[in-house]
């Protein structure tokens, strides 16, 4: 059996894994998406299912105001005697040379929670990894930021011995290794073996320089000696290859003593641009040691693969996700989520209209603090998404619809309004690098009880499109490109990916709301 990747499609990075008997949990960055973290599930490294949103009270967790591609950073899973350990970072300011972040831990007796109310860590750095050593004491790893002038803003990778019993770091911060001459060290993942320490870092930078260098000492606190054959994992130099920024890695042994790195990845839109609105994603790639103590792909060479070999374990498959979701559950499903804030019965509501979503509207698509919205991410580049909607606004500062959403900058909205000629209507929202505009076509849909949306993507193209009844489909507006929803669109740096989302604005203040019947995604 081959495992094909990437294991967890779309807007998934910085995995960090671990295994806990015959399970194995991996959790990823949701950056200014509410509840913070997401924790996918296996049994064979084959079959993968989100499993748990772990940070779901604002009292773990406040993303009011934090900036696109801010909020949670790398989180980092570990196990120990019985505990979960989360560690994650919340970036609240990432302007110009400074980095405004707060580390924390919460730990829970299940992976599925309830996980703890968090306990600070410091703010020196991002991408902390906490260490449980063979003698049961426990350090704290994260790069080192520095914003001053002629200085490498990643600055190293520093340690602190953690006191669970305190909850609190203790003793000194000593720096441990600034890397290799890839530059960028970063998200720093520690391992035992054979009587040496292992670090596992993230180098190059998070775009198409990305690597995964392995080091190694005697000692926790070093001197850490550099693999000679750094990195283990690359695809810098290598723009042809379908898995781009391939690096920071977390790595997982069977038990059958088998080795295996996840892995970020990016798939490229095929138009040369490089650009990816899926994000980045998951992949994972087998490992053999050396007998000289390192790791090397089992592949042979730096490249990733897109098939590797499974491990010797019972195939375990997970019922397969329906494609349409009605809105008869009491929750969310856990592909969901919000923009920064919670979802609550002040603005979304699954009870007051059974079978429908409620959203009322609130803040605009351009704000930082309370948007009515829920989005789940896109995995393919041939997609389609699909929902209908009632709702009867009044005045132009009323809108609800159906968005494809990269951030507060860059998405495409296909919404419902109301305007003095035209009435009850439907037309297109671009918003490109904070530049926004209304398409020419209008649709009068005055008297309309119901109005069905869809959004088709093909690869490079995104295309809208509208009903009256759900079987006959009407194309609106022109043919819209997938690229502005990627994180290097235009040469912006940010962290994320393209969701489908459902939302509702009402920037008068009164709260008018739409019903959303049900939601369709659809791999084509």
């Amino acid at each position: 059996m081959k495992i094909h990747n990437p294991i967890l499609r779309g807007f998934n990075p910085d995995a960090s894994a671990i295994r806990v008997g015959e399970d194995y949990y991996i959790a990823t960055s949701t950056f200014e998406w509410f509840p913070g973290v997401l924790i996918h599930h296996s049994k064979d490294l084959v079959h993968w299912r989100p499993l748990s949103r772990p940070l779901n009270r604002v009292s773990q967790l406040d993303l009011r105001g934090v900036p696109s591609s801010g909020g949670v950073w790398a989180p980092s899973l570990s196990y120990d005697n019985g505990t979960f350990y989360l560690c994650f970072t919340n970036v609240v300011g990432r302007k110009g040379v400074y980095k405004d972040l707060h580390n924390y831990i919460v730990t829970a007796s299940s992976i599925e929670g309830p996980w703890s109310e968090p306990i600070y860590l410091n703010s020196s750095g991002f991408d902390h990894f906490l260490f449980h050593d063979t003698d049961g004491r426990k350090y704290l790893f994260n790069m080192q930021w520095d914003f001053r002038k002629n200085k490498s803003r990643f600055a190293g990778i520093i340690m602190q011995e953690y006191n669970p019993e305190e909850r609190k770091l203790t003793g000194p911060v000593k720096l441990v290794t600034q890397g290799t001459d890839l530059g960028v060290t970063e998200g720093p993942m520690v391992y035992k073996k054979d009587g040496f320490y292992y670090l596992l870092l993230a180098e190059g930078g998070t775009g198409i320089n990305h690597a995964a260098t392995l080091m190694r000492a005697e000692s926790v606190d070093g001197p850490y000696e550099v693999d000679p054959d750094y990195p283990i994992l690359t695809t810098r130099n290598h723009p042809e290859h379908p898995l781009q920024k391939a690096g920071h890695g977390s790595l997982l042994e069977t038990p059958n003593g088998e080795w295996y790195m996840v892995h970020i990845c990016s798939r490229q839109l095929p138009d040369g641009s490089g650009l990816s609105p899926l994000g980045r994603e998951t992949s994972i790639q087998k490992l053999v040691w050396t007998e000289a103590g390192w790791l090397r792909l089992a592949s042979g060479g730096k490249l990733p693969e897109l098939a590797v070999p499974a491990p010797e374990l019972p195939s375990h498959l997970f019922p397969e996700e329906p494609e349409r979701d009605d809105f008869d559950a009491p929750a969310l499903s856990v592909h969901w989520h919000t923009l920064r804030i919670p979802a609550n019965e002040s603005w979304l509501s699954l009870k007051e209209r059974p079978g429908f979503l409620r959203l009322r509207g609130q803040e605009s698509l351009y704000s930082l603090h309370r948007q009515s919205m829920a989005a789940r991410r896109i995995h393919s580049f041939q997609c389609e998404v699909e929902t209908c909607v009632e709702y009867e606004p009044v005045h132009f500062n009323q809108m609800a619809g159906l968005v494809l959403y990269y951030d507060d900058q860059d998405h495409y909205y296909l919404r419902i309004s109301h305007d003095e000629t035209l009435g009850k209507h439907l037309a297109i929202i671009v918003s490109d690098q904070g530049q926004y505009d209304e398409l020419d076509q209008k649709v009068s849909i005055a008297g309309w009880e119901r109005c069905y949306l869809k959004a088709t993507i093909d690869g490079v193209t995104l295309q809208f499109h509208y009903s009256k009844d759900g079987a006959e489909w009407n194309t609106i507006g022109p043919v819209l490109y997938m690229g502005l929803l990627a994180d290097e669109y235009k040469g912006k740096l940010s962290f994320t990916g393209t969701f489908a989302g459902l939302c509702a604005q009402d920037i008068s203040g009164t709260m008018l709301h739409a019903d959303f019947d049900y939601f369709d995604y659809r791999e084509l």
